[in-house]
C-alpha cells in the first residue's frame, strides 16, 4: 500500500501544472473604400506606467515593394513605436508577421513561453493599435489582471480600423 501511495505521489509531482493562457481574438473589419491597404498592427501588454511588459505581435509588410520598405511605415503605429517599437530589431522572431486582410484572427500565448514569457502577476492593459495607409489609425485598450484567480472573458470594440477584440484568460 505504501508503494502505491508513493508511486501516485511521484506521478503527481511529475505531472506538469497547466500554464496560464492568454487567448486573443482580433477582428480587422472590411473597408468599403476605393483605395484599400491592409493595416499595420501592433499588439502588446502594457504596465500601469505605460511601459511595455510584452510585445505580442507586429503585423507589417516585411518585404520591399513598389511602395517602399515595409518597416518604413511602422512609426505610423505611434503609440507602439514610442513605447518600444523603435527599440526592436525587426523582424522579431515569433512576434513579427505579415499584414492581414479583413477577417478575424486568433492568437494564443502561454505563460513562460515567448513572447509572453514570465509575466509577473498584476494589473496590465492589452493594447491593439492599427494604422492604414490612406486610412485611419485606431488604438483599443483592454485592462486585465494576470493571471487572475478565475477565467476572465473581456471584450472591446473598435470603431474604424479595428473591430471586436476579445481576450480570454485562463489561470
Amino acid at each position: 500500500m505504501r508503494r502505491l501511495l508513493l508511486s501516485c505521489f511521484v506521478m503527481l509531482l511529475a505531472t506538469p501544472l497547466a500554464a496560464a493562457e492568454l487567448n486573443l481574438t482580433v477582428q480587422i473589419p472590411e473597408q468599403k473604400v476605393a483605395e484599400y491597404h491592409r493595416p499595420y498592427a501592433a499588439i502588446w501588454v502594457e504596465r500601469a506606467d505605460h511601459s511595455v511588459a510584452a510585445q505580442l505581435a507586429v503585423w507589417y509588410a516585411q518585404k520591399d515593394s513598389k511602395e517602399g520598405a515595409g518597416s518604413k511605415w511602422l512609426p505610423d503605429l505611434r503609440q507602439w513605436w514610442r513605447r518600444g517599437g523603435r527599440a526592436l530589431d525587426l523582424p522579431v522572431d515569433g512576434v513579427s508577421g505579415a499584414t492581414r486582410p479583413a477577417g478575424q484572427y486568433q492568437l494564443r500565448f502561454v505563460a513562460g513561453q515567448p513572447p509572453l514569457g514570465a509575466l509577473a502577476a498584476g494589473d496590465y492593459v492589452l493594447v491593439v493599435e492599427a494604422a492604414r495607409e490612406v486610412g485611419g489609425r485606431e488604438v483599443v485598450r483592454l485592462p486585465f489582471n494576470w493571471p487572475g484567480a478565475s477565467t476572465q472573458h473581456l471584450t472591446a470594440q473598435g470603431s474604424s480600423e479595428l473591430g471586436a477584440i476579445s481576450l480570454d484568460i485562463n489561470p
